[in-house]
């Protein structure tokens, strides 16, 4: 195993300064995001995922709902539903991050 060189004054960390580290960008993107251009960026990138947690919730509001009314069977029904809905929201977030990775590789 070889040993490491000694340290020069341009290799020490200096704390006011971030590590400059060879072929890594800390950012993508040259100004800060807000909440909203983040939020519309992560929708065009996987449109799907929005879907299905809108899916989720829809159903797990109207089980709780039939709930409410005594409906147990349409309850059972839309508490089944969520679960669908919520293994689709699942299914495309990791289909979208083999898709990101697959887009990144050179």
């Amino acid at each position: 195993m070889a040993t490491p060189g000694p340290v020069t004054s341009e290799a020490s960390l200096e704390p006011s300064k971030a590590p400059v580290i060879e072929g890594f960008s800390p950012t993508l993107y040259s100004k800060p995001e807000s909440f909203k251009e983040k939020f519309i960026r992560k929708v065009r990138e996987n449109p799907v995922v929005p879907i299905g947690c809108l899916a989720t919730a829809t159903a797990l509001g109207y089980g709780l709902y039939c709930f409410h009314k005594g409906h147990s069977r349409r309850s059972q029904l839309m508490m089944r539903t969520r679960i669908a809905a919520q293994g689709f929201t699942i299914a495309a977030i990791l289909v979208g991050l083999v898709v990101t990775s697959m887009k990144s590789r050179p």
